[in-house]
């Protein structure tokens, strides 16, 4: 019965709205600090910079609040897998303003989109737009970056980065990401990292993982600092070689 509701359009389009509407209830009623968002004004202002922007998936409910949005701002576009919950996502990006790309890796044998939603990712980066990715993402290990954004960094030389919030006030799940969800009326803070190059146009599998390491560790350090900063418990990575956690449950 869940997997039908989540599978219907109607139902996604209802959910993913209401959450979307939350997300933006947050975003107003929060006291934020801001902290590096120099590094990004140039690309809001001028469209000088072409961004990987990364974020963990358990973060990813106030990425929004990252993000400047306008007719004169770039673009800004998140990759959303094509799972039921993926539609969900999608609608509540749109409700803050935000583009989406479908896809993600094959799966099974099955293709996701994944190829495709590359090649659209990398036109839209050339055409100075910007787009959001979760390095952890869809199933983790929790906090530890995949290839994927450093591959597209590489296709469209682009910069990656990390990106990271944190409250005050929230619920931190017990699935394999530890999804945060921030509640309203509280402080939090917002924390541009510092960009990361891109590996070079021939770039070999050791020079690739220099930067993957290096987005895996700045994303991590301005985690725990947006911790830190909104007076929260800093949630830690997953051990290495840890496999995903199906729960779901408040704690």
């Amino acid at each position: 019965m869940l997997k039908a509701l989540l599978g219907n359009p109607f139902f996604q389009f209802l959910i993913g709205r209401g959450i979307g509407l939350y997300m933006l209830l947050v975003g107003w009623t929060t006291r934020w600090a801001r902290v590096n968002r120099a590094v990004i004004e140039p690309a809001w202002d001028k469209g000088q910079a072409r961004f990987v922007c990364c974020i963990w998936h358990g973060r990813f409910v106030q990425v929004h609040m990252l993000w400047r949005f306008g007719r004169r701002r770039p673009k800004a576009k998140f990759l959303i897998s094509r799972s039921r919950e993926g539609g969900i996502v999608a609608h509540a990006s749109q409700t803050v303003g935000a583009d989406v790309i479908r896809g993600s890796a094959a799966k099974g044998g099955q293709q996701k989109g994944g190829m495709g939603a590359t090649f659209e990712i990398v036109r839209h980066i050339e055409m100075n737009g910007i787009v959001g990715m979760t390095p952890d993402g869809p199933r983790g290990p929790r906090m530890r970056a995949k290839m994927g954004s450093v591959q597209i960094a590489k296709l469209a030389q682009a910069q990656l980065l990390p990106l990271a919030w944190s409250t005050q006030w929230r619920i931190v799940f017990s699935s394999w990401d530890r999804f945060v969800l921030p509640l309203p009326f509280g402080r939090g803070a917002l924390i541009w990292g510092a960009p990361i190059p891109p590996p070079g146009p021939d770039a070999n599998q050791a020079e690739m993982e220099l930067v993957r390491g290096q987005l895996e560790a700045e994303l991590n350090r301005i985690t725990a600092e947006a911790d830190r900063l909104a007076g929260a418990g800093v949630i830690e990575p997953a051990p290495l070689g840890a496999s995903a956690q199906p729960a779901v449950t408040p704690t």
